[in-house]
């Protein structure tokens, strides 16, 4: 279905400029999570005032958080002040917050605050079979909700079914591992959360899933990533949305199945544009905004064959995080090596590749002895012999370890 004219994408046959709900959509946090030792909180918080900005300034009724709110299991209490008080800004007086629980989430350490939480509009699932209290004098609110399943209404009466999946497995359902695939046993706790659904209102899914196609970043750990956790997208079949995390690049399967990504760029290969998903309601249809993000230091990838250069090309680039990668005939000495330190303090990540300036004469090994073994390495990969001292320190080692 073609992009309409204002901007937005039409999921069903929506028509007509008044919408009913506004919903955002955003996953993968990762409060805590650092880059080479530097810390990243300041940037963290930055973004999710800009993310509440923006619900203020879009008038969103409900924000929808597909997992991964922080980076481990155990955040620190830095972590877990930063993401309070995070949530609590962007509830504000009226709006509603639903959290799904990611794989890097403790879920029940996650959920144990729900019952408070929900007093201030932010419902918690962290473990797969929760129920939400509802009611309450809030604008936004739940009311009603089921194992796994909540439903959020406005002041103006317009509702949403929300089928809400933490990350799922065995453990955190308390099931016994079984031959039944994967698949099938997503598919059977999915129709849990469909117990309260009769039609009648917009109807999406919330998870923290990995879809059998998925871009992955590297910063993505690489647990039930392509492997026997992977799910087909025909499994959401039915829905009017599925707002997903765990994948951190902003990717789509179709209109309707969605990755918001992460807030910021957790690796060097994530460059494309940080955003959060915007959802439109209508009487016969969900329509789709994307909105960029714009806090957050960019993660820069370099790559240079001379120190020098490469220092001044540092210096182009501040105020981002850099990975430079050089390509030498020969090592690095210590003067370039502080030279680099010194052109940009968000140079973080230093990768020498060396190479011989000439092939190096195809020799038998078998003939060689350890000293010409060591000499012939050391040429191809410096191009240079290795001094007397570096030899005979070598020699003295191989003879420690026999």
């Amino acid at each position: 279905m073609s992009p309409k004219s204002n901007g937005f994408v039409t999921l069903t046959n929506f028509y007509g400029d008044s919408f009913f709900m506004n919903i955002l959509h955003t996953s993968d946090w990762h409060i805590g999570k650092r880059l080479m030792e530097r810390d990243r909180l300041p940037e963290q918080i930055a973004v999710l005032d800009e993310i509440a900005a923006i619900c203020d300034a879009k008038q969103v009724d409900l924000v929808l958080v597909a997992g991964d709110v922080f980076d481990t299991f155990m955040p620190s209490a830095e972590a877990e002040e930063v993401f309070f008080r995070a949530v609590k800004r962007i509830a504000g007086e009226r709006r509603a917050i639903v959290l799904a629980s990611g794989n890097h989430d403790d879920g029940v350490r996650l959920a144990a605050s729900a019952p408070l939480a929900a007093e201030e509009g932010i419902y918690l699932f962290g473990g797969g079979t929760d129920v939400m209290s509802v009611g309450g004098s809030r604008g936004v609110r739940a009311v009603a909700s089921g194992e796994g399943y909540v439903v959020i209404e406005n002041e103006r009466g317009e509702r949403v079914y929300l089928n809400v999946q933490p990350y799922p497995n065995e453990a955190r359902l308390k099931e016994e591992k079984t031959d039944e695939s994967y698949p099938d046993k997503l598919r059977r706790w999915i129709s849990r959360g469909e117990a309260g659904f009769s039609g009648g209102m917009p109807h999406i899914l919330l998870s923290h899933l990995f879809v059998s196609g998925g871009r992955v970043s590297e910063s993505e750990r690489d647990i039930d990533l392509g492997g026997a956790r992977a799910v087909p997208v025909s499994l959401f079949d039915g829905f009017d949305y599925v707002a997903l995390g765990h994948l951190h690049k902003p990717q789509k399967f179709g209109e309707k199945v969605r990755y918001s990504g992460s807030i910021l760029q957790y690796s060097f290969d994530e460059q494309e544009k940080k955003q959060v998903i915007l959802l439109h309601t209508g009487a016969t249809g969900i329509s789709v905004e994307e909105l960029p993000l714009s806090s957050g230091k960019r993660l820069v990838r370099l790559e240079e064959e001379d120190a020098e250069r490469a220092a001044a090309l540092l210096r182009r680039y501040e105020g981002a995080f850099i990975e430079l990668t050089l390509q030498l005939r020969a090592p690095l000495s210590s003067q370039e090596t502080q030279m680099l330190r010194a052109a940009n303090e968000g140079f973080v990540s230093l990768i020498v590749r060396t190479r011989a300036a000439q092939s190096t004469p195809a020799v038998r090994r078998s003939t060689l002895s350890p000293k010409e073994l060591f000499e012939q390495y050391y040429r191809s990969v410096y191009a240079e012999d290795p001094s007397d001292d570096l030899t005979q320190a070598f020699l003295v080692l191989l003879e420690e370890g026999v």
